[in-house]
């Protein structure tokens, strides 16, 4: 597209250009760009198919070089552009004749060489001026005014050279000369900016440096007239000031570039300081032209013109700042380079490179170019480092550290040669510095190139046409002082010559009125116009506006009349709010950075503030009309109200700082309005995720999925710091969790709706760790394409999890929406499938790990199941299904272990061998182990059900081998395509010694199984094989997967004690039974030992110190014990006194080893350690539990409504709301009673009157034993009011259940009353709280008992009895009545019997104080 654009513009310059030779050259141009572009996609593609091939990418170089060059030629075709580079190479030629040794003597006076470099001088100037002006215009008028430009310049330099020649002395000559060549880089500067303007209009910042160029001009003009010309005093600074005067005003032209850095409060700084001193010059001006001071006259003159240039400056910046900060504009952006620079540098260094090695150049013309390309290089390499310290392009930054390198490198070589050329002007000196030129002007042109990038450059501000109109009153004001200021000047310079001129005076004072009612226009203008405060007025009356609107809804909420929208969803409205709060959230910090230092930014933040408040509003209204409950409605109008009127006071705090940072006494309010209004949003943000989370929103999840998912595609991942086979694991894992997730939410879709929330919060937490190591397996796959594979499906499964999650929020909502529901459960079927392409992705990455994965997954649920059926073996319900004996199975049990044995060789040697061959064995061995174990479980039934513990032996033996085999797999997955010398080998190897050391032992289990005199020592020695490597694993660093507390370890040392006293009996009596049932319960204890140890080791709170004791006495606890089977063993084989005498001993040795463990647990708890069998801890345990179910309890009540029903009576309507209330009270009240009683069973402890530490009197346990069945009672009696509660208010419960409810609810606080009043000193601050509790508890009691009974005596009221008014009718109804009252008085005796007996049973199991006390 470019192309066909620069073709059509090439043709459309062609045909509108008057010359037939500029016609063809810019064609040609054109064309050799076409042809070149060609080139370049052509080279471009090659470079792409082989891309480390460095001779294609060098002529890709190469040729996109060519491409700049020819665009470079075409744009120098275009009409001016050719003349500019023609008056560019004329100066260059002019300024040669500067270059010479010796100067001509001078062949006029010096009057007439003053005259003559006066008026070279204006016409300069002018032409200077004119220059700028055409760059505006069409490209004949540039053309024009650069070649009168280079003729003006050619006969300044020429006036410049006869003044030179008519200095005194030799050091006046060189300053003059030193001028000379001031005005020509100026010159060059000048034409330059206005050929990068004319090319590019829309450039940033170019009009500001050709503006800059045009008073360099003038200012070194101005030096070189003051340094050589001898005139009246005053006369030459009133020129200059004109002349400076005449230069500024083009600032004012359209200020939509940034003149300098000040800040709009700098601005008005800035003009109250340079009008109070041009106040003071003018003044000065004025006295010395009529006293005739002219030296003073002079300096005043000179003294207004800086502060008038100073204030067009100040004014300029002003306006530029007034209109950025209209919110319709937009503020510029600063580039990362200035293309100018470099472009103007590339023309020095070359124009400097040309004069090097021309022939006929003089040494000091050779040292002057030396200085130009040093001076220029040092400026660019520069520019380089501050580039690349500023761009996050890595690229970019390379590329301009090495261009910097090269440029410095090319500059190095050409200054050695320049010396050498110095020392001595040879020809050959002078063709080595022909050919050291070269690299440099190719280094500089390809940086020029690179720095054209648009990427690099600066955006120009757009300024609004509210901003320009807000612009006009400070332009008109800066102009008006300009042109009376340089009328003042003239009529000054005028006065200075002649001071007796009356009328002159005259037209002095009026030019001075001028520019002084102009200065105070300019300040009003500034400060009228200062940034932000008017938009600040429109947002604090919007704001105001929206207050009032909330108000008219809490009112409306108020009267229950808020008309509910219908329009929009609940959940859509709660999203809008969300949203624009967590805006308005965003946008704080900024306008308070704004207020207190940005005048410019200020407007844009507080408009932006303001346009949120308006959708707030629609949005918290529109939640409230949709919110049944009254306090939720009015608590979100509230909270909005109070989020609006604290964005009015950061507004009118933001109004008074205004961007001011000398404002410091406004920072503090603006600070403090910040905060509240930071405060404001949070409280508002967390009544909305409350309320979102109770109607099952589930934004916060998806935002969560949706940031993970972009995670996978940001930029370099970090350093990997595991193998592709690690992450595939991991991820792995969580996609079988998706999908195991997905799979409970399609059945809990239509079983317990509510309960999807919490899977959906599962699924999110999974997806975020899934896409963070999918984003690693990605990285380190091989080849790039399954990565990026990977990524892909890693990205679609997360859109599944989206749309599932999504579901399951709308379902959350509405739980009987049929349709909803089969939405979920295609989406779960989504995800299901989406999880199978996941892994399907991962096992085309590396097959044989993936398959070691799977086969790894398949061998831990055979583990799993073998403890399964070691569980039945252990309850003696492992039956054989046919009467078949162990001999039936030996042979297959020896074969298929054979052939896992062949298998694991398979396994072992395909870790260094392909993908494929690996996950042949892998498989293969999956699968012989899943036949082995169901072959070894059918020996074991065999052996039949009066036999467990050998059945126990055998299922343990077979575990140990599936075990070793998971952990061979493992090994091998990760030592798959390693070298042979890396670490995962020699894991490998130790994993595949274990693996036949395992299976070894269970071929020998299985021949020694029948043998009954051997049995029992195999077992043994397989138990003492398998503690070894437990212990091996308990002395790894591998931290556990999670963490368990100290009472778990204290209480798995109980099983080692039992362990050591069966061991001890086993060895004595040397049974084969019982070295069976001692090998059995060796293994179970010590396994769950070390874990228990480990896991409790491991826990946060644990110090490092505590932890190592810890690990060193559960070593030596094992080594112990070990100790111990090996010396049974020995007794075994050959039984002597001595031998078994010495059981003592190992067994002690096992004892202080548990001593010293239990006391490293209870170093583990610290000062808070407690017996867990302690009575009183047990009893405050129970306690807590109680007052938990009972919580529980009464938010269950709260749930509750009254059942809908035909309107009757008054009483019955109210009775349901009359049980809730009372019911919820009870529940309240109970809680904290049992609270209080956790309180003053605390306060007996610590007054000693119970022990804290494990109580041994029996009185003290059974004052626990009390206090404990009391609460247990009170929770229950709770819990069933609860239920009657619920059974009432639903109609399926007599009221006559809730009074007995309630009455249980009441005896039973009684007995928790004497329960804690046995110990306790009546006069304490908790017997007083229990006491308390305990009078709220039957109060709420008494109130729902005659609640209830009101309610069943208005109900029997209401029974009309119908009496029959036929005689035998009468007498039967009256016979049926006595009937059916003897009956109930029966029932009545018998339940009240019943309820004797109940009492008296419990009455026995009731601790003495008790007993007494209801006695």
């Amino acid at each position: 597209i470019a192309l066909k654009t620069l073709a059509q513009a090439a043709r459309g310059v062609a045909a509108s250009t008057t010359d037939p030779a500029s016609a063809h050259a810019m064609l040609d141009s054109a064309r050799d760009v076409m042809e070149g572009s060609a080139v370049l996609i052509q080279e471009a593609k090659q470079a792409l198919a082989a891309p480390g091939d460095a001779d294609s990418q060098q002529r890709l170089a190469q040729v996109a070089k060519a491409v700049s060059h020819s665009l470079n030629n075409c744009v120098n075709c275009l009409p001016g552009q050719k003349d500019v580079d023609v008056a560019l190479k004329s100066i260059g030629e002019s300024s040669k004749k500067l270059l010479v040794d010796l100067l001509p003597p001078s062949s006029k006076s010096f009057q007439e060489a003053q005259s003559e470099l006066n008026q070279a001088a204006a016409d300069l100037n002018q032409s200077a001026g004119e220059v700028v002006h055409a760059t505006r215009g069409q490209s004949g008028e540039l053309a024009a005014a650069s070649g009168k430009f280079s003729d003006d310049f050619d006969e300044f330099l020429d006036a410049g050279i006869e003044m030179a020649g008519q200095a005194q002395t030799k050091e006046d000559q060189i300053q003059v000369i030193g001028n000379l060549k001031s005005i020509s880089m100026a010159s060059s500067k000048l034409l330059l900016a206005a050929k990068s303007l004319s090319v590019d209009p829309g450039a940033p910042n170019a009009k500001n440096l050709l503006a800059a160029a045009a008073r360099a001009v003038t200012e070194s003009i101005n030096q070189l007239i003051t340094l050589c010309t001898q005139q009246a005093p005053g006369q030459k600074e009133c020129d200059n000031a004109l002349r400076e005067l005449e230069t500024v005003k083009g600032m004012l032209d359209n200020p939509n570039e940034p003149v300098s850095d000040l800040s709009y409060f700098d601005c008005i700084e800035g003009v109250m300081e340079n009008s109070k001193v041009l106040g003071e010059s003018m003044a000065g001006i004025s006295q010395n032209a009529k006293t005739g001071d002219l030296l003073v006259f002079g300096e005043c003159v000179g003294v207004a013109s800086k502060a008038l240039c100073g204030l067009t400056e100040a004014a300029a910046q002003a306006a530029y700042l007034v209109g950025i900060s209209d919110p319709n504009s937009q503020a510029g952006q600063q580039g990362l380079v200035d293309p100018i620079q470099f472009a103007r540098a590339n023309q020095a260094i070359q124009m400097a490179c040309q004069n090097l090695v021309d022939p006929a150049s003089s040494p000091s013309q050779v040292l002057s170019a030396a200085t130009i390309v040093a001076k220029h290089t040092s400026a660019l390499c520069n520019a380089c480092r501050i580039a690349s310290s500023k761009t996050a392009n890595p690229v970019a930054k390379r590329h301009f550290v090495q261009s910097a390198k090269e440029v410095a490198n090319s500059t190095a070589n050409l200054v050695k040669t320049i010396k050498a050329l110095d020392g001595d002007f040879s020809e050959e000196n002078r063709n080595k510095c022909r050919i050291a030129t070269a690299p440099l002007i190719e280094a500089v042109e390809n940086l020029t190139a690179f720095a054209s990038n648009p990427e690099f450059v600066s955006i120009p501000a757009q300024i609004s046409v509210e901003g320009s109109r807000a612009q006009e009153p400070i332009l008109v004001s800066a102009k008006t002082m300009l042109e009376s200021s340089s009328l003042l000047i003239k009529t000054a310079r005028s006065l200075a010559i002649n001071p007796k001129d009356p009328p002159t005076w005259s037209v002095l004072a009026g030019h001075s009125h001028t520019v002084s009612d102009s200065i105070k226009s300019l300040i009003t203008s500034i400060r009228d116009k200062a940034p932000g405060q008017r938009e600040c007025d429109f947002s604090i009356d919007g704001i105001n506006r929206c207050i009032r609107d909330i108000e008219q809804a809490s009112l409306a909420a108020v009267s229950q009349s808020l008309a509910t929208r219908d329009d929009i969803s609940v959940e859509a409205l709660q999203e809008q709010l969300t949203s624009v709060v967590q805006e308005i959230g965003h946008l704080i910090d900024p306008i308070a950075t704004a207020a207190r230092g940005e005048a410019a930014q200020l407007g844009h933040k507080v408009t932006q503030l303001a346009s949120y408040f308006e959708p707030l509003v629609s949005a918290a209204v529109g939640v409230a009309s949709k919110t049944l409950n009254h306090q939720q409605q009015m608590t979100v109008l509230d909270q909005s109200k109070t989020l609006a009127e604290s964005a009015l006071q950061i507004l009118y705090a933001a109004k008074e700082g205004g961007g001011n940072p000398k404002a410091s006494h406004t920072h503090d309010a603006i600070t403090e309005a910040a905060q509240l209004m930071k405060e404001a949003v949070d409280d508002i943000m967390v009544t909305l995720n409350e309320a979102a989370s109770e109607v099952g929103m589930v934004g916060g999840m998806v935002d969560s999925i949706a940031e993970a998912m972009t995670k996978l595609d940001e930029g370099t991942p970090p350093d990997p710091k595991g193998t592709f086979v690690d992450y595939q694991t991991t991820v792995v894992k969580y996609s079988k969790a998706i999908a195991v997730t997905a799979q409970e939410m399609m059945t809990k879709s239509v079983t317990n709706p509510e309960e999807l929330g919490g899977l959906a919060s599962q699924m999110t937490n999974d997806y975020g760790h899934l896409a963070l190591q999918g984003r690693m397996a990605a990285a380190t796959a091989e080849p790039e394409e399954i990565g990026f594979q990977i990524k892909t499906r890693v990205q679609e499964l997360g859109h599944g999890c989206i749309f599932l999650v999504q579901k399951a929020g709308a379902l959350q909502i509405c739980p009987t929406d049929s349709y909803t529901k089969r939405e979920l459960i295609e989406c779960a079927r989504a995800v299901t499938e989406k999880v199978s392409l996941v892994l399907s992705a991962l096992q085309a990455g590396n097959k044989g790990t993936q398959a070691c994965i799977t086969a790894a997954s398949a061998v831990s649920g055979i583990i799993a199941d073998l403890d399964t059926t070691i569980m039945f073996a252990t309850a003696g319900t492992l039956n054989a299904e046919n009467n078949e004996s162990f001999a039936d199975h030996r042979e297959n049990i020896l074969k298929t272990a054979k052939a896992l044995v062949e298998d694991t060789k398979l396994l072992v040697s395909g870790a260094a061998s392909s993908q494929d061959k690996l996950a042949q064995a892998a498989q293969s061995s999956a699968n012989t182990i899943t036949q082995l174990a169901e072959v070894v479980k059918l020996g074991a039934a065999s052996l039949g059900s009066d036999d467990p513990e050998t059945q126990v032996v055998l299922i343990n033996a077979i575990k140990d081998v599936a075990k070793a085999l998971s952990d061979l797999i493992g090994a091998t997955k990760g030592a798959a395509s390693k070298p042979a010398d890396d670490p995962s080998m020699y894991q490998l190897k130790g994993a595949a010694k274990v693996m036949v050391t395992n299976v070894t032992s269970l071929l020998k289990t299985v021949k020694a199984v029948e043998d009954e005199a051997t049995r029992g020592t195999r077992a043994l020695e397989a138990t003492i094989e398998y503690i070894k490597q437990e212990l091996t694993v308990f002395q790894s660093s591998e931290v556990p997967e999670k963490t368990s507390t100290p009472e778990e370890s204290i209480r798995m040392t109980k099983g080692i004690t039992m362990a050591t006293a069966k061991a001890v009996a086993a060895g004595n009596s040397c049974r084969q039974e019982d070295v069976i049932a001692t090998a059995n319960l060796s293994r179970k204890a010590v396994a769950d030992m070390l874990t228990a140890c480990k896991q409790a080791s491991y826990h946060p709170d644990v110090s490092e110190e505590v932890r190592e004791r810890a690990l060193r006495f559960g070593t030596e606890c094992t080594l112990g014990y070990l100790e111990l089977l090996e010396h049974v063993l020995l007794i075994l084989q050959k039984a002597t006194p001595e031998l078994k005498h010495q059981l003592a001993s190992f067994s002690k040795r096992v004892a202080g080893a548990v001593t010293e463990l239990i006391q490293s647990a209870e170093a583990m708890k610290g000062t808070e350690w407690v017996d867990p069998e302690d009575p009183t801890v047990i009893a405050e345990t129970e306690l807590l539990g109680a007052a938990a179910s009972i919580e529980a309890a009464a938010k269950k009540l709260e749930q509750l409504k009254p059942r809908a029903k035909p309107k009757q009576a008054d009483e019955t309507l109210d009775f349901e709301e009359q049980i809730l209330e009372a019911a919820k009270s009870i529940a309240a009240a109970t809680s904290a009673l049992v609270k209080s009683a956790s309180a003053a069973q605390r306060e007996l402890v610590a007054q000693g009157k119970v022990g804290a530490i494990p109580a041994n009197a029996a009185d003290d346990g059974q004052w626990s034993q009390g206090l404990i069945s009391a609460a247990r009672m009170v929770a229950a009696a709770t819990s069933n009011l609860c239920e009657a509660a619920n059974a009432s208010v639903q109609g399926h419960a007599s009221e006559e259940k809730l009074i007995s409810s309630a009455k249980q609810v009441a005896a039973s606080t009684a007995q928790l009353l004497v329960a804690c009043k046995v110990k306790a000193d009546h006069d304490s601050e908790a017997m007083r709280r229990l006491q308390a509790a305990g009078n709220a508890v039957k109060r709420a009691s008494d109130n729902l008992v005659r609640a209830a009974q009101k309610a069943a005596f208005g109900k029997a009221e209401d029974d009309d009895v119908v009496v029959k008014t036929k005689f035998v009718g009468g007498i039967a109804q009256i016979i049926a009545a006595q009937e059916e009252m003897l009956k109930k008085e029966r029932e009545l005796e018998e339940a009240r019997k019943k309820l004797a007996q109940i009492r008296q049973q419990q009455y026995k199991f009731l601790p003495t104080e008790l007993r007494e006390d209801e006695g």
